[in-house]
Parts: C-alpha cells; sequence; structure tokens
C-alpha cells in the first residue's frame, strides 16, 4: 500500500494541528493493539472499547429525531477539512466521502502490512458504529482508503 498524502488544506494550522492529533490517537491504538498481540492476547478487546467511546459520544450529542441534524453535529467543518471530506447530508441520507485519513498514515508509518492496517480501520471503524448505534440508524461503510481504495465512503440512512 503507497503511503497516503493530504492533498488539501496544507496550509491550515488547525487543520494540521488535528490532523497530528489524530495520527497520535492512531499511533496509540497502533501500538496497544500490538502489544496484546506480542502478549498472546486477544485485540478484540479494543473494538469493544472503540464501539464504547462511540456510543459515549453519541451520549454527548443533542437528541434529535433529525437524521440532518445528528449528522450535521457528527461531520463537524473541522473533521470535514482533516479528513478532506465531501458531504451531502439530507433527512434521507447522509453521504460522506472521505479523500484523506489521518489514521491510516499514522498506521503506514508502524507498518507496512496492508491486511494488518485494514484490520486497524475496522477496529477504528467500531467508533463510527458505535456513534450511529442508535436504533433509528443504519449505519453503512461502503469503501476505505485502508481497504485500497481512493476514499472512504460513509452512508447513514433512517433504519425502515
Amino acid at each position: 500500500m503507497e503511503p497516503i498524502k493530504p492533498k488539501q488544506y496544507l496550509d491550515d494550522e488547525h487543520v494540521a494541528d488535528f490532523r497530528s492529533a489524530t495520527e497520535h490517537r492512531a499511533t496509540w491504538m497502533y501500538l496497544l493493539v500490538d502489544e496484546a498481540r506480542k502478549r498472546g492476547l486477544d485485540p478484540e478487546f479494543a473494538r469493544d472499547a472503540i464501539y464504547r467511546c462511540g456510543c459515549f459520544h453519541r451520549s454527548q450529542k443533542p437528541e434529535t429525531d433529525s437524521l440532518k441534524d445528528y449528522c450535521e453535529s457528527v461531520f463537524h467543518q473541522i473533521g470535514r477539512k482533516v479528513f478532506e471530506q465531501e458531504v451531502d447530508i439530507t433527512e434521507e441520507q447522509a453521504t460522506v466521502v472521505f479523500h484523506y485519513c489521518p489514521l491510516v498514515a499514522a498506521w503506514q508509518k508502524q507498518t507496512d502490512d496492508p491486511e494488518y492496517i485494514k484490520l486497524l480501520c475496522d477496529m477504528a471503524m467500531d467508533g463510527d458504529r458505535g456513534m450511529f448505534s442508535d436504533p433509528s440508524l443504519e449505519f453503512h461503510l461502503d469503501q476505505t482508503i485502508a481497504g485500497g481504495c481512493d476514499s472512504c465512503i460513509v452512508r447513514v440512512t433512517p433504519k425502515r
């Protein structure tokens, strides 16, 4: 897997700071999971913890029946720049295309194993799964940068 590089917003100091903080968090995650594996522990514990974190963040959001309002609060402006997102949010569906991922960039500094990076990405996405675990919502992960695609595509829809 070729290292990903940011395409936009390189001159924005705050975006660089948020990217750096996100990479730092991803490095922590990598090292925790890697140490668990080295000790023969099942690294799946990380999924549960990350999912709980997403649920915690969901509980901190204002309650609303509006898919649009909820997703606007989750996919905020700084995140749109940090992850180079294209965002299309309506009451019927939220579609977010991520053109850059600082987590994958951090993991690529730790390992060149694309399958391990793909696993770490899926584990990290458990936070998003927790964030959208409301019984009225469906979370869809259509493709990922870690999976070899040029972008990640996330969709959130009302449960039918």
